[in-house]
């Protein structure tokens, strides 16, 4: 006969039961807080040892290489020139030209645009590092240009093509330009489609190989150290921004021109304001001007992390169709990415906290030089 089991029994046996319960879970180690994710550097070019630069230029070949995400009409050969992978920013950049030049959210879509592709070099071609910069001041006077560590034919993206005479009453014709023609050495020589898009706004079908018109004069006036500190001394956004972009003029360029008509001239991809990111540099160019951002926000963070202005119209700085730029802006990469706000991108290493960057810069601009 089983005993029966009186109340006296049931306060034992529980106290048992909690005693041994306590001692497991003192056992246990403690769970995990939520792992918090550390920014990448982001690192100048020279900087990078052969084997990271080869990793990089592998990644890119990787991404001209392979097919867009877009599919049926109007994305295929027959309708437009969206390819590959790259094709699919580029048509991104040609589609948003004259919604993000000369406007209040030029730096931060092209903080976004960038930082897009980092991540597409990195989730879907495997490469392990960050979005290189190419610090230009580093390459000035005009005289050291053209022998940038950046068109290094081995170790780099490969230089100039040759000269190729154009019209001298053009009054787009840069100054001081020299090549014109197919890059002649690097890793995208010899490729006579390179590229799918444009000239200009034309999405058609039509491939080129990679042309360069470096303008060393240009470089030399924009993009050296008395330009970039200039430009980091600006009291606050708007005028920071302006002297970025500078005006639509040669001579009222700034630093953002200096690196687009200095490699891309007249007649290579890099001067062409619609399909500039077909040149692989550009991503490269614009990884600096999101450093000397960057740099300018550190000087006083708290307060520039929210400081935007400028128009949301293409110059229309006394708002006469719009009014201006604001956090609340949107922002679209197309298909290769998120939407996002201006205010998700004003601080880099967010890393998810109120942000949707995560990445950091091996060394700023200081107003010391």
């Amino acid at each position: 006969m089983t005993p029966r089991t009186g109340p006296r029994q049931w306060l034992l046996l529980s106290a048992l039961l909690l005693s041994c319960f306590a001692a497991v879970s003192e056992a246990r180690p403690p769970r995990p807080s939520p792992r918090v994710p550390k920014p990448i550097i982001r690192k100048e070019w020279r900087t990078l040892t052969k084997p990271q630069k080869k990793d990089y230029i592998d990644a890119v070949k990787c991404i001209l290489s392979k097919p867009s995400l877009n599919s049926g009409e109007p994305f295929n050969t027959t309708a437009t020139g969206v390819v590959s992978r790259y094709d699919d920013l580029v048509y991104t950049h040609i589609q948003q030209t004259g919604d993000i030049h000369f406007v209040g959210h030029f730096l931060p879509w092209h903080r976004l645009f960038t930082a897009t592709y980092e991540r597409m070099l990195r989730d879907e071609c495997n490469y392990k590092g960050a979005q290189p910069y190419w610090d230009w001041t580093l390459d000035t006077p005009s005289s050291q240009f053209a022998q940038s560590p950046v068109f290094d034919p081995i170790t780099g993206f490969g230089g100039n093509g040759p000269y190729v005479s154009s019209d001298p009453n053009n009054p787009f014709e840069v100054p001081g330009r020299t090549g014109g023609g197919c890059v002649q050495d690097g890793p995208f020589a010899g490729i006579n489609d390179l590229v799918h898009l444009g000239p200009g706004d034309s999405t058609a079908y039509n491939p080129q190989c990679l042309k360069r018109d470096f303008s060393p004069y240009f470089a030399g006036r924009y993009l050296g150290m008395n330009q970039t500190l200039l430009t980091l001394s600006q009291g606050d956004f708007g005028w920071f921004n302006t002297l970025v972009e500078g005006g639509p003029s040669f001579e009222a360029s700034g630093v953002h021109g200096g690196g687009h008509y200095g490699v891309g001239g007249t007649l290579g991809q890099m001067g062409d304001l619609f399909v500039s990111p077909a040149d692989p540099i550009f991503h490269l160019h614009h990884g600096n001007l999101d450093r000397l951002w960057w740099s300018w926000q550190k000087l006083n963070l708290t307060a520039r992390l929210t400081d935007i202005s400028g128009p949301l119209v293409l110059m229309d700085y006394t708002n006469t169709y719009a009014g201006n730029t604001t956090l609340a802006t949107p922002l679209s990469v197309g298909i290769s990415g998120q939407d996002a706000t201006v205010g998700d991108v004003m601080d880099i290493a967010a890393c998810g906290d109120n942000g949707v960057l995560c990445y950091e810069y091996d060394e700023l601009y200081t107003l010391d030089g």
